[in-house]
Formats: C-alpha cells, sequence, structure tokens
C-alpha cells in the first residue's frame, strides 16, 4: 500500500505541476503579484495531494513570521522547499543560481523574485545575497534561507554555510530558527512518500546585534535541538 500511495502521489504531483505551470505561463507577462499567486496556489495544492494521496499531513507550531525577517530553516526534504511559498506571504526563497535554468521553475523563481546566487563564486556570492536580501526586506518580505545550502538527512551532523550571519549581520533584522523532520515522510533522494504528520517549528527570534560566532551558536543550537525532538516524537529519530 505504500508503494502505491507514493507512486500514486508522484504521477499526481509531476502531472499536476505540468499543468499548472503551462496553464500559468500567460501569468508571467503580468505584473509579478499574477507568478506569486500561482506559486501559492501550485504549493497548496501539492500539500493537499500529499494529505489526500499519500495520507502525510503537516503540523505548524510557533508564530509564523511577517515582513522583514530573516527565517532560517532546517532543510531535510524538497517538502521544505514548497510549504514556504503556502504558508508565508510573499517570501524571497535563497536558492542556487542554476535552479534559474529549469524552464518553467526558473521562469517563474526569477518572475517572482526569489535570491538566486552563484555559490561557486566566493565573496561575489555573499555580495550578491545581501545585496538581494536588503531588496527584499525593504518590501517587506520574509527571507527564507536554508543555512546549510543542501538537504541533510534526518540525524545527520549539521553543516552550517557563512551565509545566514552575512544576511543577519547586514539586514539587521530579527532572525526566526525553524526545526523540521520532513525528510521522515519525504525522504530526499527516496521514491516513498510515507504517512503521517510533518511537524514545522517556527521557534523564538534571534534578536539582530549579535556578532558572528555568537550568532551561529544559537541558530546551530535552536534549530539541531528542535529538530531532535521533532524526529524522537514522530518516534523515528535516525
Amino acid at each position: 500500500m505504500l508503494w502505491l500511495r507514493s507512486i500514486a502521489f508522484n504521477l499526481a504531483f509531476y502531472l499536476s505541476t505540468v499543468v499548472i505551470i503551462v496553464a500559468a505561463t500567460p501569468l508571467l507577462a503580468l505584473p509579478r503579484g499574477w507568478s506569486v499567486w500561482a506559486m501559492r496556489q501550485w504549493s497548496h495544492l501539492t500539500m493537499w495531494l500529499l494529505r489526500i494521496v499519500a495520507g502525510t499531513r503537516y503540523e505548524i507550531r510557533g508564530r509564523l513570521p511577517e515582513g522583514a525577517v530573516l527565517v532560517a530553516s532546517k532543510h531535510q526534504s524538497m517538502w521544505d522547499t514548497i510549504i514556504y511559498t503556502a504558508i508565508l506571504n510573499d517570501p524571497a526563497m535563497v536558492m542556487k543560481q542554476e535552479l534559474l535554468w529549469i524552464p518553467y521553475y526558473g521562469w517563474f523563481s526569477r518572475k517572482t523574485g526569489m535570491i538566486a546566487i552563484d555559490r561557486g563564486s566566493g565573496a561575489n556570492a555573499l555580495r550578491s545575497l545581501v545585496s538581494q536580501g536588503k531588496a527584499a526586506a525593504a518590501a517587506s518580505r520574509p527571507i527564507v534561507i536554508f543555512p546549510e545550502g543542501h538537504r541533510v538527512a534526518p540525524g545527520a551532523a549539521p553543516d552550517y554555510k557563512p551565509g545566514v550571519a552575512a544576511l543577519y549581520r547586514q539586514l539587521g533584522v530579527a532572525c526566526v530558527p525553524v526545526a523540521v523532520n520532513s525528510g521522515l515522510f519525504w525522504p530526499r533522494r527516496k521514491f516513498l512518500r510515507r504517512p503521517g504528520t510533518i511537524l514545522i517549528e517556527f521557534l523564538e527570534p534571534i534578536a539582530p546585534g549579535f556578532d558572528r560566532q555568537a550568532f551561529m551558536a544559537e541558530l546551530e543550537a535552536r534549530i539541531e535541538g528542535a529538530t531532535g525532538k521533532l524526529l524522537d516524537e514522530a518516534g523515528m529519530a535516525g
């Protein structure tokens, strides 16, 4: 049954994605808000399909951030890249620049003002990240970054990158750490979609003003500690 539901979800997910992005292509010629709306509807549809077909729900804990704030999220699954456009108001998500090369997905990411960086360009990548982050903050958009830069399997050792600290210090805004256990239900590089409830928890904000070292230590401690508890709660840690 798990395999059948996973097959059905994946077919429904990819087919619906193709239909929506093709149907929404004319919106790319309209003001940005139309593309933001289309991406939000796609995200909601994906969460609905996941619940109806695969039996995977989600539960939000904590207070959803609003306005110009830095959201630093644990990243275990593709699910993490979808949920934020469903639950936050017009987020600016930090992503790899090469994703812009993907037809349709890249076009909509560019149109909606996502923050794309070339991670291989060293200091230029950080300058671009900060510049685009400031523009998003000026527009009162929440800025979502995955501090590890890639998906990390549940229970794996963390590997936090300096980009989140650069944004935190240069933007001068609060940072909201986020813990998830999504990798237990939508595992990276795996076909199965497991039933259950994905937990996503918005933790207490870290006020602006910490130095780089103190901020990174506090951020990692909060995210990893809360994520460990969510994994334990699901009864599937490791």
